[in-house]
């Protein structure tokens, strides 16, 4: 038995420890907004924040986050940052398939939470490993710069 502090809330179920946290999230129970891209935690379409860090759930056994908080895609709306980059988001049209937008999201928001005015090297930095095949780079970054403004 397993129990996590998912989007503010506590989670018990039964899974083996080395069980990725991804799987977790969409096989167990039924959260299917963090998204499965590689498997190996290179494309950031898994992305969710653990203890307010950027973390591939793909790769990350879930007895690791034990004791820690966990925010996915569905609860990030609810945090001050993490509505503001959303409204950015659909302001500026940023998804245009949308698959990879929940990891993009995500380490958008852990960005902004240590870094409230970034650089484009910040954000470079930051999104770097989020894969986006439509290649909708740019509506991200201005999207970020916009959500960065409202902050302010």
């Amino acid at each position: 038995m397993v129990t996590l502090s998912i989007n503010d809330q506590s989670v018990q179920l039964t899974a083996a420890d080395d069980t990725r946290l991804l799987w977790v999230l969409r096989d167990h129970l039924g959260m299917t907004g963090t998204k499965f891209g590689c498997g190996m935690g290179l494309c950031g379409a898994c992305t969710v924040h653990v203890d307010g860090e950027a973390v591939r759930s793909c790769i990350t056994p879930v007895s690791s986050i034990a004791g820690k908080k966990l925010t996915t895609i569905e609860g990030i709306g609810g945090t001050g940052i993490g509505k503001v980059v959303q409204d950015a988001w659909l302001a500026l049209n940023v998804p245009q398939c949308g698959y990879c937008q929940a990891g993009q999201i995500m380490s958008a928001t852990a960005l902004l939470k240590t870094k409230p005015e970034p650089s484009d090297a910040d954000i470079d930095a930051a999104m770097t490993g989020n894969i986006c095949r439509c290649g909708t780079y740019p509506r991200i970054r201005a999207a970020i710069k916009q959500a960065a403004a409202v902050k302010r």
